[in-house]
């Protein structure tokens, strides 16, 4: 006897795929648009029902309805549409008996706006409208004008806050994406730069624009990067954190993957280099790929300092990023394990200091640095009025109420200021956190087995740094595997005229970037 299907419960959702089942209802529409208009807008309509964002204008000639106009308020110029649409189409609407429409009304050139296309199908108008375009139906034609009016009330182009340099443009990226892709355009006036669009996102439908330089950007990267960004299921994508969780090589590594940034400047600068960009419609930070550790100790006034200048400033910034990460840590071995390491009055001096104090050396660093970083989140919280003297006065009352009441030494306030200020030095925020999280643990492998510990922990990050690739790079590239070319803008940045070459890492072809002997001579001794 045959089964009959089992009849599926109402609440069973157990095998449901949600974004199968909340298929949007553009996707469903493949029909053609209709020659009478009441068909096409009683659908559109229903499409955008309880959409109360969504206009529909009519367009009358003598109390005869003659064409809708669909666009969100909110996300489109208003002036322009009713200037350079409105206002040209109406006078010439109609033919010689005021019958019927002219057949060519839907003319582009009829209407003093660019970026106009046409479309056919219920679907592509309602994608349209979604963009932030305002779509033209008129009544007996089976084609609808697109209209690129996009406006809305968006930030416009300011100074970047987070970051902020002495010598650079002060321009920073904005949250629409054409006014991104249009300041990197502004810096790249060629046509080899490459920016394809999609949309990811089954409700959002978000527009992300991956942009390249062809002839310069490895070709098998960006295919693989093509390949992650179309295999992308997801209800909605709000900012590039998103994506770049999705497509980063490694997900559980604490070091960062991805460079993001709101600066042009830093955007084309890699993308000379051979990388490739990222931007997502609705934030100012874009994504950059492929990254090595030396990149995110990099800042943009290296390139626009004089080269000696840009490498005593790195050099600072190495030494302070190890600062950040060791220095705690090494205080507890010595104190705990080592204080033979120390000069003798040193060590008098901080038993001295430590003599009242009830906590361990690996207890009362925890205690401090977790103070610490309540105290950095919350001035990040707060508003700006308040946030950066909440963290100054905090810092200053607990420190020294805790060095009062014996709770924790005053080195260790010391150390553990330090080590704040000098994770403050590194460039990128994302890689600060991490040498932040990393901390932590190697703190309690210095309290467990002393000097001995941190180089265990050490080598354990070194190992995990050599295995770690970012689209087929590795990710200390140029030191581990060692390369002369990126040698060059790693520890050091040597003058621009001897930087001939693209790096290696990211570039297999046109690797040159410029002639040969630039450097600038000075005149002979007779001519000065």
């Amino acid at each position: 006897m045959e089964k009959r299907p089992r009849k599926r419960n109402r609440n069973d959702n157990s095998n449901i795929d949600p974004l199968k089942e909340a298929v949007d209802p553009s996707e469903e529409m493949d029909n053609t648009l209709s020659s009478t208009l009441d068909d096409n807008v009683k659908i559109l309509k229903e499409t955008f029902k309880n959409c109360s964002d969504v206009v529909f204008r009519e367009l009358r000639m003598d109390e005869k309805m003659y064409g809708f106009l669909i666009f969100i308020d909110g996300m489109v110029k208003t002036d322009d549409i009713h200037n350079n649409v409105l206002r040209p189409l109406l006078p010439q609407f109609l033919d010689e008996n005021k019958q019927t429409i002219k057949d060519d009304i839907l003319d582009e050139s009829n209407i003093a706006l660019s970026q106009l296309s046409k479309v056919k199908y219920y679907s592509d108008v309602v994608d349209n409208v979604l963009g932030a375009n305002t779509v033209l139906l008129l009544d007996g034609k089976t084609e609808a004008l697109v209209i690129n009016a996009i406006g809305g009330n968006r930030r416009g182009v300011s100074e970047p806050e987070t970051e902020a340099v002495v010598r650079g443009p002060r321009e920073g990226f904005a949250e629409g994406i054409r006014t991104n892709t249009g300041l990197i355009r502004f810096r790249i006036k060629s046509p080899r730069l490459k920016m394809e669009a999609m949309k990811i996102g089954e409700h959002t439908r978000t527009n992300v624009v991956l942009a390249y330089i062809e002839g310069v950007a490895d070709p098998n990267v960006i295919k693989e990067a093509r390949k992650r960004l179309s295999e992308i299921k997801i209800d909605g994508i709000l900012e590039t954190g998103y994506i770049e969780e999705f497509i980063e090589d490694s997900p559980h590594s604490p070091f960062p993957q991805f460079q993001y940034t709101e600066r042009p400047d830093t955007v084309c600068g890699n993308l000379l280099e051979g990388k490739f960009a990222i931007l997502v419609d609705g934030t100012p930070f874009v994504l950059i790929a492929p990254v090595t550790f030396w990149q995110l100790m990099q800042a943009g006034e290296d390139y626009y300092e004089r080269y000696i200048i840009a490498n005593m400033l790195r050099w600072l910034r190495y030494a302070l990023m190890l600062i950040a990460l060791f220095l705690p840590s090494l205080y507890i071995a010595v104190l705990t394990y080592h204080p033979d390491m120390l000069p003798t009055r040193l060590v008098l001096s901080i038993a001295a200091s430590r003599e009242a104090i009830p906590f361990p050396a690996l207890l009362e660093a925890l205690m401090m640095e977790l103070a610490f970083e309540a105290l950095r989140e919350a001035g990040i919280r707060l508003p700006k009025a308040v946030g950066q003297g909440v963290s100054i006065l905090g810092a200053l009352i607990i420190g020294q109420g805790a060095v009062e009441a014996g709770i924790v030494s005053a080195p260790m306030v010391i150390v553990v200021a330090l080590t704040g200020i000098s994770s403050f030095t590194i460039p990128k925020y994302n890689l600060a956190i991490a040498v932040r999280m990393l901390r932590f643990p190697l703190m309690f492998l210095a309290a467990s087995f002393g000097l001995f510990g941190i180089v265990i922990g050490g080598l354990l990050i070194s190992i995990h740094l050599v295995n770690l690739r970012t689209f087929g790079v590795p990710y200390l590239s140029g030191v581990a595997p060692y390369n002369q070319y990126d040698i060059k803008d790693i520890f050091v940045r040597v003058p621009w005229w001897k930087m001939v070459f693209r790096p290696f890492s990211y570039s297999h072809l046109n690797r040159k970037r410029m002639r040969r002997g630039m450097k600038p001579t000075p005149p002979p001794a007779e001519e000065r």
